[in-house]
């Protein structure tokens, strides 16, 4: 008999778990993008209120695996996932994505936050953020010698000086190729997520040789088993159901 299973997501590869999980499974999300609506397991929207909320829930609900499969930058739900595994006595596991490696002639450029990423872009005039919806919080902060150019899920009303672009990977080659002639992006600042579907940027700053500045992993915590593949998990989890 399958567990019953409470998987925490918002990423490709969560997605693609639960179009595989019966309708005993349930599908947690933070709600800040599109929540499917066709899928076989059921889907939870919003925050459970820390650790001591997500422990609570799992044991209302009977779940007897938890899977973080979050963002690998979703320290806190992370962190929060661990402690609830360990206050509800069910074992925790999750996928950490293994992050993108620099290539030869690569010029990547790590910072810790975004006082450092100001520092690091103040020689440049047309940067392309791919943060998600930080710097939506800075607009106001642009230096007159910059033109921004923000990327994240939804767009907002234009700002002097700042292109704001809603859209969700994933991303093609074609595709970002002709965002950067048009826009003109002389840097491209990004978190380390690993994912395939948002890679194609990087490859375009490697043809134009830009610099990639990108803001650096947050340590995730130690969780029963961790997984670097998809697959590899899928597997585990199919041996636990036999």
């Amino acid at each position: 008999m399958s567990p019953r299973i409470l998987l925490l997501g918002g990423t490709t590869e969560a997605l693609r778990f639960a179009r595989r999980l019966g309708p005993e499974s349930i599908y947690s999300l933070a709600g800040l993008g599109r929540v499917p609506d066709d899928l076989p397991c059921q889907v939870r929207v919003g925050g459970f209120g820390g650790a001591a909320g997500l422990a609570a829930f799992i044991r209302e609900q009977g779940i007897e695996l938890l899977l973080d499969l979050t963002h690998p930058y979703a320290a806190q739900i992370s962190a929060n996932a661990a402690r609830a595994a360990e206050l509800s006595g069910v074992a925790c596991w999750a996928l950490r994505r293994p992050g993108w490696q620099a290539g030869e002639g690569d010029d990547w450029r790590e910072v810790d936050d975004w006082a450092e990423l100001v520092v690091a872009l103040e020689n440049f005039q047309r940067p392309l953020f791919t943060l998600g919806r930080e710097p939506l919080e800075h607009l106001h902060e642009i230096p007159l010698h910059q033109h921004w150019v923000v990327r994240c899920l939804t767009a907002q009303q234009a700002v002097p000086r700042a292109t704001v672009i809603g859209a969700r990977g994933p991303f093609d080659l074609h595709g970002e190729r002709a965002l950067f002639a048009l826009l003109g992006i002389d840097v491209l600042i990004s978190k380390n997520s690993g994912s395939a579907s948002t890679e194609p940027k990087l490859q375009v700053a490697r043809e134009l040789g830009l610099p990639v500045v990108l803001l650096r992993r947050p340590e995730l915590p130690t969780v029963e088993r961790e997984f670097l593949q998809p697959d590899a998990l899928w597997e585990a989890l199919q041996r636990r159901m036999v």
